[in-house]
């Protein structure tokens, strides 16, 4: 049995990890920022001990994961080399776990979390399917056939994965600290795609997803008939939403999804072609598919009275957008309104004008302070630049939630990557709901 200590274990990936090798028998332990981190719950639960950082940590006989956001100079990186320990890059590890089963990569610049979380929960339906999703849930199920992962285009750490089969849920210009624009993005994406063994699933109506080239069969999904993988006969019911698939023109079953929004049916579709392919029981999978309760920090609701508070993770224009459509969807008598948190600096000047379009489809919109990051904790420009662009705009804070008082009959969308979850809580105190994230 090894011993690892992960450089970084409340990093939704690293968690992830972590809780994999703990489920598979390993000793697993980690050091992290003290500061609380919505990952922690889960290894806290498994009895996962996390430490404060120092080099202390770090002792004879150890395996150490080091976490992407963490150079070689860290004190506890810096120690394991000086004791001439095993020191291995989270990306470089999760390939090495992937490559015992028949893989399922999950990657796209929007939509991965929430499409990895319903593929492992769908396939685990018929098929044991260990995972690992980029909201800090891993599980490593003894016996598994398949793991399906997240895989990050960030620094381009995917091109160390070489799966079976890899979904494509788009592509798009993002972490502008690292891509130079969207043609680098691209250049990413298909390096990745050509390292997949059997089969790439893709949204078919992305004109940058349609200039990958690959060698392995391509499966697109959308809603055009012209699609491999396409829905028709769409219903949005209470229940949620309900529609006829066909795989090559061909009539392939009818499936009901308890969740909203476009975005959703397509994530659906992805995974489905996953399930076509491999030919699981579809049966079985469809039983799966009605009871997905989705994944953390994605349109997670609380409902109080006429209010529903809604904590999620978008952090990009084309996120805010699809959070706000499915809020529209499920609740369309209900007023809409925006608390948003802009994540880096980076991100929010090179997305401004965007940001505040998408921010404009809300009926209200507050505004927290932009949120840096450990690689970038400061920049030009304020929050005070995307308020100027925003209509019905204001800002608020954890300090002052007792405006929010007022939309008594609304959808409250807390959006953000960072610690927008802050801003929730206080309101929840403030009306006097016992906060458990």
């Amino acid at each position: 049995m090894t011993k690892y200590h992960f450089v970084g274990i409340k990093g939704s990936g690293m968690s992830s990890l972590a809780q994999i090798l703990f489920d598979l028998g390993h000793e697993v332990q980690g050091s992290d920022i003290e500061q609380y981190v919505f990952t922690e719950i889960a290894l806290k639960n498994k009895g996962i001990t996390i430490l404060p950082f120092t080099a202390d940590n770090i002792t004879e006989g150890l395996t150490v994961v080091q976490g992407n956001a963490f150079a070689d100079t860290h004190e506890e990186i810096a120690r394991a080399h000086e004791l001439g320990l095993k020191v291995i890059r989270y990306h470089d590890f999760l390939s090495e776990v992937a490559n015992q089963y028949t893989s399922v990569a999950v990657t796209g610049a929007h939509g991965k979390t929430s499409t990895t979380g319903l593929l492992s929960h769908v396939m685990n339906g018929d098929k044991k399917t260990s995972f690992l999703i980029g909201d800090g849930t891993g599980m490593g199920l003894p016996q598994s056939e398949y793991f399906a992962f997240e895989a990050c285009e960030y620094r381009r750490h995917f091109l160390s994965y070489a799966p079976d089969y890899a979904i494509i849920t788009n592509i798009d210009f993002d972490h502008p600290d690292y891509f130079k624009d969207v043609h680098d993005v691209i250049d990413a994406f298909q390096g990745m795609a050509k390292n997949v063994k059997k089969a790439l699933i893709a949204w078919g109506d992305d004109p940058y997803v349609k200039s990958i080239n690959v060698d392995v069969p391509v499966y697109y999904y959308g809603f055009d008939e012209s699609m491999d993988v396409y829905a028709k006969n769409v219903k949005i019911t209470d229940k949620g939403t309900e529609f006829d698939v066909y795989v090559k023109g061909k009539f392939f079953d009818h499936f009901v999804s308890p969740q909203y929004g476009d975005h959703t049916i397509l994530n659906t579709l992805a995974v489905l072609t996953i399930v076509y392919l491999e030919q699981l029981d579809v049966d079985n999978i469809k039983d799966a598919l009605i009871t997905f309760g989705g994944v953390k920090r994605r349109f997670n609701e609380t409902v109080v009275h006429q209010q529903v508070l809604v904590d999620d993770y978008a952090h990009h224009p084309r996120e805010v957008s699809a959070t706000i459509e499915t809020a529209r969807k499920k609740y369309p008598n209900k007023e809409v309104v925006a608390i948003f948190q802009p994540h880096t600096f980076s991100r929010t000047k090179a997305f401004l004008q965007e940001f505040a379009d998408v921010l404009n489809l809300a009926d209200e919109t507050y505004l927290c302070d932009i949120f840096g990051s450990i690689r970038e904790n400061s920049g030009e420009l304020t929050i005070n630049d995307l308020l100027a662009l925003v209509d019905n705009g204001q800002l608020i804070s954890e300090a002052d939630v007792s405006v929010l008082k007022k939309h008594d009959n609304a959808v409250l969308l807390f959006m953000g990557a960072g610690d927008i979850q802050k801003v929730l809580k206080a309101y929840m105190e403030e009306i006097g709901i016992d906060p458990v994230f």
